[in-house]
């Protein structure tokens, strides 16, 4: 069977990453930025996002960090990050306060990103206008259903007074631009969801343990391909369970294998500036992985990978 016989997401679950993928995928033929990160299409959003891109969480997320944290906000957008993502659940409102403080004057140089951790129509809304208070802005890039685990919740969103009402209406008014849907528990669950509804985005787990138990990449990642979707990894360190002695140790291995796969971007929760620098640094020297590569970093996750993804469905079982 030739390549050409295959469909998309065949050739994909038949084993092909690294420089196949980037042969097949337009999305992994990035834009090179003179001097700075090379960027990516965020699917159908038709916006251009850089390869790294400032997560919520860390420092971001914590209460008395204030300075540190609008630091850390100010110097990615100086180093180029143009995609910031964050959530009304992120310390309960500290990280859209943090980040708020800065898109008072730097709004329109980054694509802002928000979520609903509420499954209602009613819940969502307050939870949006809190969102665009705190975050300063008249409107959201994207709005994204947060950790969706289960069909029963799935059902419960799509219902007539479940949250995608609420995005719908906040799309038509204009305070939402595009929605999106993140998971990290299980890849089956977020399938159901792109089929079922037109998500613009999709947020999912996505690091070099993914292989080994309960992949994300196997059927997940062709999918959203397919859909022509934004597709953000995170959970690349999986908050520093991927290092471990006698495994794998740095950082731009983990970064460089999720960027290596159909990925828009990736996103980062930062504890400092110069961990901010260094992994802009890692981005910026971005270049794809052979599929031997790929699975030779895979390998030094196995003998740990359910604990680098407790975050998955069963994983602490």
């Amino acid at each position: 069977m030739t390549e050409s016989d295959l469909s998309r997401r065949d050739f994909v679950k038949a084993g092909a990453t690294g420089a196949a993928a980037a042969a097949l995928n337009p999305q992994l033929l990035a834009v090179a930025k003179p001097g700075g990160m090379a960027e990516r299409r965020l699917g159908r959003t038709g916006h251009n996002v850089r390869l790294f891109s400032l997560g919520g969480q860390a420092t971001l997320e914590k209460d008395g960090t204030r300075d540190e944290s609008v630091a850390i906000i100010n110097r990615a957008i100086d180093l180029g990050v143009n995609y910031i993502d964050t959530a009304a659940a992120y310390g309960r409102g500290i990280s859209q306060t943090y980040i708020g403080e800065v898109m008072a004057t730097r709004r329109k140089e980054v694509y802002l990103a928000s979520k609903t951790h509420d499954r209602t129509y009613d819940g969502s809304m307050r939870l949006l206008e809190e969102s665009l208070r705190l975050l300063q802005t008249d409107h959201l890039d994207t709005w994204q259903i947060h950790r969706l685990g289960t069909d029963e919740e799935l059902d419960r969103l799509l219902g007539p007074d479940g949250a995608l009402k609420a995005v719908e209406q906040a799309k038509s008014e204009g305070t939402v631009r595009f929605a999106g849907v993140t998971g990290h528990t299980d890849p089956t669950v977020l399938m159901h969801a792109i089929e079922r509804y037109p998500f613009d985005t999709i947020l999912m787990a996505l690091n070099a343990a993914d292989p080994h138990y309960l992949p994300f990449a196997t059927e997940l990642l062709p999918l959203a391909v397919e859909k022509k979707m934004g597709i953000i990894g995170m959970k690349i360190p999986a908050r520093g369970r991927l290092f471990q002695e006698g495994g794998l140790r740095t950082m731009r291995e983990a970064m460089h294998w999720t960027l290596s796969h159909s990925v828009s971007t990736v996103i980062v929760g930062c504890d400092s500036v110069a961990q901010l620098e260094e992994n802009v640094d890692i981005a910026t020297a971005f270049t794809p992985l052979g599929q031997q590569e790929l699975k030779r970093i895979s390998a030094l996750t196995e003998s740990y990978a359910r604990n680098a993804m407790w975050f998955k469905r069963g994983a602490r079982g």
